[in-house]
């Protein structure tokens, strides 16, 4: 069927589009130049700020500071203070530390956290990023915020006077904070682009309608000349070609209604004979074109309606990923490639801890959001070949294809200890949930019913052993 668009709003689209992908283009190359500026603005703050504190620090009063017992040698209450002072002056700043590298590790020095979290001198961070080794001969920065378990952030670093590759000094901004100024970029970026729509509305309404009222003007004379009224004239002036069209028209009008006067009465007759089949013919054409499209409209119909109603029988409508029925499909075909190919996939049955809590403290509403969240963290945190589902509150069925019990454990282990360590944001609070997963291999010739419970039942044992953590059925 062909869709049938009227020339002003081909007009008006066409307008609007260009407007739009002009000021679209100069406001996406201003805003990812703007979001480069900030991240590179915020890389040179830390830069400059770890080196300044770099300054302030000599590595040769930090020789015999190596243990916990140190911590109440002088030097180190001195530049422990030093740091605390730097941190209260600036407010973006999270954290100050001096390490020492010591072969191919790097443990603390100082650590100018003021909570029961502190890091004690001769401590090992085990997270250690190529921007910090590089912070031992020369100023570094981080070029991606990163995660430990004092949370996530933007880092600078730079070696101390007199430290020799050996000491350096760190400054954490706090990923929230970095976050924000790029929230705050974008609303601006929005609230430019909305301006931009509507501008673009306005204008492409006022270029429409003024091209559009002699367009109106003609379409009726035409009407009426098809209605045989014939010396009427179109009264309307334009400064542009439009204008010739109508002066151009209204001669073709005289011209026809001298004509017609002249051959009237020799025609009469003819034309009697001929307006009678012509309108025969058009009422038939016109009949069988509303029947056409009569027919063409309830077939369009009756296929978006199929194909909706497919889509809502598999998808969840909350999360809007596979739903329990799409993923048992999911799973014969999976079993069908095993008994095939002795392919063998393992199935991860996943469970929030404590949902419950959620909503009976925050509402039903929060915790819908919770569950998107994680729908989204589970999709992002699998493989292109792996499937994810909604199997039904706050479970969730993971399907890992080619690949053994022991790779899903892993698989399994990863996956729950990111939704432990990242916290969700919703309706300005932060939650923090875990997650407890069972783990099943499927075993040839083994019922799809058999293989899942095998799972459930990996998942209780999951959750009676203290939740946040990863079971496996037996083999």
């Amino acid at each position: 069927m062909k869709f049938r668009m009227s020339i002003r709003l081909k007009l008006f689209l066409s307008h609007l589009v260009v407007v739009v992908l002009v000021s679209g283009s100069i406001g996406t190359y201003f805003y990812l130049s703007a979001a480069e500026s900030l991240m590179k603005g915020l890389q040179d703050r830390l830069r400059s700020s770890a080196a300044i504190v770099s300054r302030t620090i000599d590595a040769k009063e930090l020789g015999n500071i190596r243990s916990e017992s140190d911590i109440s040698n002088p030097a180190y209450t001195a530049n422990l203070q030093k740091l605390r002072n730097f941190r209260r002056m600036n407010t973006d700043i999270a954290y100050l530390y001096v390490m020492r590298r010591i072969g191919d590790k790097v443990v603390f020095v100082i650590d100018s956290d003021e909570t029961e979290r502190q890091a004690l001198p001769g401590r090992e961070y085990e997270d250690v990023m190529p921007s910090l080794m590089q912070g031992f001969t020369g100023v570094s920065v981080d070029d991606r915020i990163y995660t430990d378990e004092w949370g996530s952030f933007l880092s600078g670093y730079a070696p101390i006077e007199n430290g020799t590759g050996e000491y350096l000094v760190g400054i954490d901004m706090r990923a929230n904070e970095v976050q924000d100024k790029f929230a705050k970029l974008r609303m601006s970026g929005l609230i430019s682009l909305t301006a931009s729509l509507i501008l673009a509305l306005i204008f492409s309404r006022f270029l429409t309608a003024r091209f559009m009222v002699p367009v109106r003007m003609l379409i009726a004379r035409c009407q009426a000349i098809a209605k045989g009224r014939l010396g009427e004239r179109i009264e309307f002036h334009t400064s542009d070609e439009l204008n010739n069209l109508i002066v151009a028209f209204n001669d073709m009008s005289e011209e026809l209604s001298v004509s017609e006067h002249r051959k009237q009465e020799a025609y009469d007759d003819l034309r009697r004979a001929r307006d009678e089949l012509e309108i025969r013919v058009q009422q038939r054409t016109k009949d069988l074109k509303e029947v056409n499209d009569m027919l063409s409209r309830e077939i369009a119909e009756r296929i978006r309606a199929e194909r909706a109603l497919e889509q809502a029988a598999m998808t969840d409508p909350l999360t809007l990923i596979l739903n329990r029925r799409a993923m048992m499909d999911h799973l014969r075909h999976e079993m069908a490639r095993n008994q095939r190919g002795s392919a063998p996939f393992v199935i991860l049955v996943a469970d929030l801890d404590h949902f419950k809590r959620v909503n009976d403290t925050e509402g039903h509403d929060v915790g819908d959001e919770v569950l998107i969240e994680t729908a989204r963290r589970l999709t992002d945190h699998i493989r292109g070949q792996d499937t994810v589902a909604r199997w039904g509150g706050e479970e969730f069925l993971i399907l890992l294809p080619d690949t053994d019990l022991e790779g899903g454990v892993v698989a399994a282990e990863k996956m729950r200890a990111r939704m432990a360590a990242e916290p969700y944001y919703v309706g300005g609070k932060e939650i923090r949930l875990t997650i407890s997963i069972g783990a099943a291999g499927f075993v040839k010739d083994q019922e799809i019913e058999a293989l899942i419970k095998a799972a459930d039942v990996a998942l209780y044992r999951a959750k009676n052993l203290g939740r946040n953590r990863v079971e496996m059925a037996p083999s």
